[in-house]
């Protein structure tokens, strides 16, 4: 019996063994007789440039973050850190540098026949509040936005990673929020300023002119002249283009793409660069660049003298018999 059972065990690891080797044979067969990994394996470029992106399988809902890889994505890298720097830096750099040269050539714009001792307003409360509202939150803006794209070069070397860290943080916070301040502002000033803002004969003079800033009489304006005017334009085109494209990366995937965010964040940091670079002149203009300008934002009211030269067409309208502004002309304390 014990002889049997041998045989029986022979007999059954027989079989296993050769259905073993049947069951082997046609993987075997195919696999080649080298593998060539390097050469067999798709490359990564060539599926980014047959796909224009590569992606995975997911579970979640979220089918964006399937994609792995665009080539999008490296484009706006590359605009992000090292071509936005090139155009903020020399946009900046190049206004204060134009700037500085025009004051040491030419100094402030006098009010050329002295002051009168009186005053007359120029711009009531409310439009002195607008002002300051917008103003202030752009500069915290532009402090807070100047800091995402030049912080890390400028700033995290001598502050230190922890403390530039922490600055960063409550800067975005900064920024997200006091946004909507400034739209408010931007919006009110729209609807104060525009129709005082709209071309006439009178800004091609002065534009002609170039405003006597290069020497000559400053020709007549009216209550805005040419320059104000086009620093009033830009800030509402460039305002609006900030706030829409911001608001856009500050709710993200409301109705856009990764795409589409990207190019809202391009518009955004591009726009916003030269909208700072542009208001140094306004910040110029308005303070040490002309004589008695910045009092029309202090308390509200200019020289007489200074609107006479300045504005004469505003100084007439505002003076004339019946004018209500006529009643506001008062000695200057």
């Amino acid at each position: 019996m014990a002889k049997l059972f041998a045989q029986i065990r022979i007999i059954a690891g027989a079989l296993a063994l050769a259905f073993v080797v049947a069951t082997a044979m046609p993987v075997a067969a195919q696999q080649p007789s080298s593998v060539n990994p390097t050469a067999a394996a798709v490359k990564e470029q060539q599926l980014l440039q047959q796909l224009n992106k590569i992606e995975g399988r997911g579970t979640i809902p979220d089918v964006k973050s399937y994609t792995l890889e665009q080539p999008a994505g490296r484009e706006w890298r590359e605009y992000r850190t090292v071509t936005l720097k090139w155009i903020g830096g020399i946009a900046i750099l190049g206004i204060l540098a134009l700037l500085t040269i025009y004051y040491l050539w030419h100094g402030s714009m006098r009010i050329e026949s002295g002051r009168s001792g009186r005053k007359i307003l120029r711009f009531n409360v409310f439009e002195r509040f607008v002002h300051w509202l917008t103003g202030v939150t752009f500069v915290i803006l532009g402090i807070t936005g100047l800091n995402m794209t030049f912080g890390r070069s400028l700033i995290l070397p001598w502050l230190g990673a922890s403390a530039f860290s922490e600055w960063t943080e409550w800067g975005k916070f900064a920024h997200n929020y006091i946004s909507f301040a400034f739209t408010t502002g931007v919006v009110l000033m729209f609807l104060m300023w525009v129709a005082r803002n709209l071309p006439t004969h009178a800004d091609i003079v002065w534009f002609k002119s170039g405003g006597g800033m290069f020497g000559g009489e400053e020709p007549p304006a009216h209550k805005f002249n040419g320059g104000e005017k086009l620093i009033f334009w830009i800030s509402m085109l460039g305002g609006g283009a900030v706030a829409v494209t911001g608001y856009i990366l500050l709710f993200p995937f409301y109705g856009t793409t990764v795409s589409g965010m990207e190019l809202a964040q391009v518009v955004h940091s591009t726009v916003a660069l030269l909208y700072v670079a542009a208001m140094f002149v306004h910040f110029y203009m308005g303070t040490i660049g002309v004589e008695g300008a910045f009092e029309a934002m202090a308390d509200g009211t200019v020289d007489v003298n200074w609107a006479k030269e300045r504005h004469r067409l505003w100084y007439e309208e505002e003076t004339q018999p019946g004018a209500a502004q006529g009643q506001a002309m008062r000695p200057a304390e």
